[in-house]
């Protein structure tokens, strides 16, 4: 069993609900040693301020809060956060849920080789990571455990990719030690920095993969404004500056998907998992439906003798 403690990283710009919600699944969902760093990127939303002092105040010592005294954008916050310890980390985006045993699988997968840098799970938002539906943005699942538990019964094969995805990565401190952090100076406030991050890792020698047994819900941002969407693109030529191979590298790996077959199978699982869930709840109701006509006719029988 895997007991080294690792960070989790959980930067926050507004959003107060999200952040609720995301710190409680790690707090109920992660049975492993972790200790989860939250930091605040000055946001103005004063709920926030508010939740995270309620957090305080409980004096769990798996939490720290910190509070940058500045916005320093995505890459600024979370670099930061990566130099407090010196463990291995998981940058969590504020939008996911995590599951039942999410943050084990990926410490084991670490642990079963020293070359993998990064690692990615499954969610439903992912793009090359996304389940069921390859490089699509499927909607938030009814039940995400039952689909984690589809994930998870899977003999975990851990098929490299050429990418980790942000919403939920865990990136070793072998790693980090050799690399350095995310290249702020190329990639400013965000967007592209674990693209170039992923490249960096595979020129080291380094592996990118996906735990494919592991599920996190990702809720998604929404769509973005002009100005990001130019910053976006911005970044995506310093990326490709930076690797002229890398459109070439990811479009093969979508052409040809090899984790399909891996995705066929908990799709399967899935399925049968719902059926049985439904054939049990259909027993269920039915067995109400009895207990509840015999009680009828006991209390006519009582009224009418």
């Amino acid at each position: 069993m895997v007991t080294n403690s690792v960070d989790i990283i959980i930067p926050v710009y507004n959003a107060p609900q999200q952040v609720e919600d995301c710190v409680n699944s790690v707090l109920h969902n992660t049975d492993t040693d972790f200790h989860l760093i939250i930091i605040d990127d000055a946001s103005p939303d004063s709920r926030i301020g508010a939740y995270l002092a309620k957090l305080e105040k409980i004096a769990d010592q798996r939490i720290q809060v910190s509070r940058n005294q500045k916005n320093l954008g995505f890459i600024g916050t979370v670099n930061r956060g990566m130099s407090m310890n010196n463990r291995d980390v998981v940058l969590l985006n504020s939008d996911t849920l995590v599951t039942p045993g999410w943050l084990q699988k990926l410490q084991h997968c670490a642990a079963t080789d020293s070359r993998i840098g990064t690692i990615t799970p499954f969610s439903n938002n992912a793009e090359i990571c996304s389940f069921p539906l390859f490089c699509q943005s499927n909607p938030v699942p009814e039940n995400p455990n039952l689909v984690a538990q589809a994930i998870a019964v899977q003999h975990p094969t851990y098929p490299e990719i050429p990418t980790a995805v942000g919403f939920c990565m865990y990136i070793t401190r072998n790693l980090l030690n050799d690399i350095g952090l995310f290249n702020e100076q190329a990639f400013g406030r965000g967007y592209g920095e674990e693209n170039d991050f992923c490249r960096r890792a595979v020129n080291a020698q380094y592996r990118n993969v996906l735990c494919d047994d592991a599920y996190v819900v990702h809720v998604g941002s929404c769509s973005f404004g002009d100005e990001k969407q130019a910053h976006c693109e911005r970044n995506m030529q310093v990326l490709l500056d930076l690797h002229p191979d890398y459109m070439d590298i990811v479009s093969e790996f979508i052409t040809r998907d090899p984790i399909k077959p891996i995705r066929k199978a908990a799709q399967t699982r899935l399925e049968q998992l719902i059926a049985q869930t439904e054939k049990t709840q259909h027993q269920q109701n039915f067995s109400n439906q009895g207990i509840a006509m015999k009680f009828w006719a006991q209390l006519r029988q009582l009224f009418h003798g």
